[in-house]
């Protein structure tokens, strides 16, 4: 098991990375994401169209255990992120959730 947060740190750092349910949203619907995460708590409808999204193009979705305050603090950043979409890994081991458990694809 991959420690998620660690890897979310070093993926903003040295990938690229989308913040928001709407750029979540927008790379599910163009596949252009490798990995998308949603919060736990991230709103229900949003949450339901990028999977819905992500099934048709392929793209694996992580569940985040914690919140979207909980997932902001983990990428470092000032306020809350209900969702975000790994484009480049950078020097992360991140994509290795694609084979947990806790994806959707």
């Amino acid at each position: 098991m991959i420690d998620v947060n660690k890897h979310l740190r070093i993926a903003v750092k040295s990938g690229t990375v989308g913040f928001g349910s709407k750029d979540v949203l927008e790379a599910s619907k163009t596949g252009k994401a490798k990995l998308l995460i949603v919060a736990s708590n991230c709103r229900e409808n949003y949450k339901n169209q990028i999977i819905t999204n992500a099934r048709l193009t392929g793209t694996p979705v992580h569940t985040y255990a914690g919140t979207s305050v909980d997932l902001g603090v983990a990428c470092e950043k000032p306020f809350v992120v209900s969702a975000l979409s790994i484009k480049k890994e950078g020097n992360s081991e991140i994509l290795k959730l694609a084979e947990t458990k806790n994806v959707s694809s």
